[in-house]
C-alpha cells in the first residue's frame, strides 16, 4: 500500500505537469530558463518554497530541533523576513535590467570579468554546497521510510546512497526534458501537498504522543521539553539571539535576495507585480516553517528518546514512519520525493543558466545560437549531477548535523558574493577590480576570520555567524575604500521599456503583506517565548 500510494501520486505529478507543457516551445534558450516570463504568482511562490524546501530542510532542520530546540525557527522567520527585503529592495533592481542570472546584472554593473568569476564561484557552491546536502539528505529521507536497509540487507548509508542515485535521474530527466515551465508546474503540486503532509506530521505526533488525545501529548511536550519550545538562544546555543541581526540576517539576504537558485523563479513572473506578489506569498508560507520544520525534531525527541535520533538527522524520517499509516505514508514519501526533487533540479536549472548564459554563450562561444546555448546548459547540468552525486557521500555522521554544516559553507563561500552584489546596487562608484578582489579574496578572508575569531586566537570566541558578518563588514569596507580612492567610470543605467515585462509597475498589496509579515514574525517568537518560560 506504501509503495501504491507513492507510485500513484508521483506518476499523477509528471502526468500532469507534461500534459499542461506539451505545446510550450522550450527551444530558445531564454524562454527554458524562464518559461517564456509567463508564470502567474502562484506557481512563482510555489517554485521559491518547493527550491528552499527539501529534505536538507525537513530532515537537518528538525534534527538541528530535536538537538538545540526551537532557536533553529530562526532561520525560517528571518527569511521571510529577507524575502520583504528581496521584494521591495533587490528585485526592482534585476527587472529594471531585463536580465536572466545574478552575473548578468553584475556585467551591467560592472565588466564582463566579473560576470565570469561570480558565475564560476556560483557553479561551485552549487556542485558542491547545495546539491549534494539535498540528494545525501533526500536518500536517507527515503531509504527509512521504505525500510530499505531491513528489506535489502544492505547498511543505511548503501541505501541511501542508493536513493541519493535515483533522485539524481529523475532531477536530471526533468531538466532535460521540461524547463522551468514544468519544474514550476510540478512544484505547485508538490508545494501543496507538503504544506499539507508537513502540518499533518505534528498533528499525528501528538496524537501518538497522547494516547490518542492531542491535548494531552501537548501537555507532555510542555512537561518534559518545554525548554527547547523557547527561541531566544543564548550565548551559548546553537543560534544566538544576537546572530539574528549579523551573520543569520546576511545568510538569508544572500539566499533570497542574490542566490541565481532562488531569483531565478522570479524572473519566470507574467509581470513585475506577479512577481512581487509571488514573493510575499512564499513569505508568508515561510512562516508555518516553524509547525513542520522545527517542531516535529523536538516531537521525536519526547516520543522516540535521543538513542533513536543520534546526531538528529535521523528524527524527522523517523517521526514520519512512527506516526503515519501505510497509504498515507505513501502519500507523503511521494511529495517528500516531490520537495527533494524539486531543490535538485532547481540547482541543475541553475547550473544550466549559469553556464549557458555566464560562461558558454558571453564568454566559451559569443557567437552560438540558442540551440547550442541550450545543448550545452543541459550538458554541463549533468556534469555538475556527477560531481555532487559524487560529494555526498562524505555528508554522512557530521557531528553538527547537516543543515548546520551546510550553512557554514555557505557563510564562508556566498556572503562575499552578497557584498558585491549589494555593493553593485549602492553605488556606481565601485571599481571592476575591487568587485573581482573581494569575490576572490572573500573566501581567504573568512577563513582567516574563523581561525582569529571562531577559534579564539586572539582572545575572542565568537559564533561563526558573526565570524561572517565581520568578514562581509570587512568586504564592504574595502569596496567603499575603493569606491573612494578610486573610482570607476560612469556606466549607463538600465531603463525599464513601458509595455514590456521588464516594465516596473508595483503590486498594490505590497505594503499591508509586508506589515502582516512583520507583525507575524513577532508574534510567533513572542508566542513560543511565553510557552517556554509559563
Amino acid at each position: 500500500m506504501t509503495f501504491a500510494s507513492f507510485l500513484f501520486f508521483t506518476i499523477l505529478v509528471a502526468g500532469l505537469s507534461w500534459w499542461h507543457t506539451r505545446r510550450f516551445d522550450n527551444r530558445d534558450a531564454r524562454t527554458y530558463y524562464l518559461a517564456g516570463r509567463r508564470l502567474p504568482w502562484v506557481q512563482v511562490a510555489g517554485g521559491l518554497l518547493l527550491t528552499n524546501l527539501s529534505t536538507e530542510q525537513l530532515i537537518g532542520l528538525n534534527g538541528a530541533a530535536a538537538l538545540h530546540g526551537m532557536v533553529v525557527i530562526a532561520w525560517d522567520v528571518v527569511g521571510a523576513l529577507a524575502l520583504a527585503v528581496f521584494a521591495w529592495w533587490f528585485l526592482p533592481r534585476y527587472w529594471s535590467g531585463n536580465i536572466t542570472t545574478v552575473p548578468e546584472f553584475l556585467e551591467q554593473r560592472f565588466d564582463r570579468a566579473t560576470r565570469r568569476l561570480m558565475g564560476a564561484l556560483m557553479l561551485g557552491t552549487l556542485a558542491f554546497n547545495l546539491l549534494p546536502f539535498v540528494l545525501y539528505s533526500g536518500g536517507v529521507a527515503m531509504s527509512a521510510i521504505f525500510h530499505l536497509p531491513a528489506q535489502t540487507g544492505l547498511t543505511p548509508h548503501t541505501t541511501a546512497l542508493l536513493m541519493a542515485l535515483a533522485i539524481s535521474v529523475i532531477g536530471c530527466l526533468y531538466v532535460l526534458l521540461g524547463g522551468m515551465k514544468a519544474v514550476a508546474l510540478s512544484d505547485t503540486l508538490y508545494g501543496a501537498g507538503l504544506i499539507v503532509g508537513g502540518l499533518a506530521i505534528p498533528v499525528l505526533a501528538l496524537h501518538a504522543l497522547g494516547g490518542g488525545n492531542i491535548a494531552a501529548g501537548w501537555a507532555r511536550v510542555l512537561a518534559h521539553q518545554a525548554p527547547k519550545l523557547d527561541p531566544i538562544g543564548g550565548p551559548a546555543s546553537n543560534v544566538p539571539f544576537g546572530t539574528l541581526f549579523t551573520g543569520m540576517l546576511l545568510l538569508n539576504l544572500f539566499y533570497w535576495g542574490a542566490n541565481q537558485l532562488i531569483v531565478q523563479r522570479s524572473f519566470g513572473a507574467a509581470s513585475f507585480a506577479e512577481a512581487q506578489k509571488g514573493v510575499l506569498a512564499t513569505a508568508g508560507l515561510k512562516l508555518l516553517g516553524p509547525f513542520y520544520l522545527a517542531l516535529p525534531g523536538i516531537l521525536a525527541l519526547e516520543l522516540l528518546g535521543p538513542a533513536a535520533i543520534g546526531n538528529g538527522d535521523l528524527a524527522y524520517a523517523q517521526l514520519v514512519d512512527a506516526v503515519l499509516p501505510g497509504w498515507l505514508t505513501g502519500f507523503f514519501a511521494a511529495v517528500l520525493l516531490g520537495s527533494i526533487i524539486s531543490s535538485y533540479n532547481g540547482g541543475l536549472h541553475s547550473a544550466a543558466t549559469l553556464f549557458s548564459l555566464d560562461l558558454y554563450g558571453a564568454w566559451l562561444r559569443p557567437q552560438a545560437d540558442e540551440a547550442a546555448k541550450l545543448r550545452a546548459g543541459k550538458l554541463f547540468a549533468l556534469g555538475v549531477a556527477v560531481v555532487a552525486l559524487a560529494s555526498s557521500g562524505w555528508l554522512a555522521d557530521a557531528p553538527e548535523g547537516i543543515f548546520t554544516l551546510m550553512k557554514r559553507i555557505m557563510a564562508a563561500f556566498k556572503l562575499p558574493l552578497l557584498a558585491v552584489v549589494v555593493a553593485a546596487m549602492l553605488s556606481r562608484r565601485v571599481p571592476a577590480w575591487a568587485a573581482k578582489g573581494a569575490l576572490v579574496g572573500g573566501v581567504g578572508s573568512h577563513f582567516l576570520c574563523e581561525w582569529l575569531l571562531g577559534s579564539g586566537v586572539i582572545g575572542l570566541k565568537l559564533h561563526w555567524l558573526h565570524v561572517g558578518a565581520i568578514n562581509t563588514a570587512l568586504l564592504a569596507g574595502g569596496l567603499a575604500l575603493a569606491a573612494h580612492l578610486a573610482p570607476a567610470a560612469p556606466r549607463a543605467e538600465p531603463v525599464a521599456v513601458a509595455g514590456t515585462t521588464t516594465e516596473l509597475v508595483p503590486w498594490r498589496g505590497l505594503r499591508w503583506a509586508s506589515g502582516l509579515l512583520v507583525i507575524a514574525c513577532v508574534a510567533i517568537y513572542a508566542g513560543l517565548w511565553w510557552l517556554a518560560k509559563r
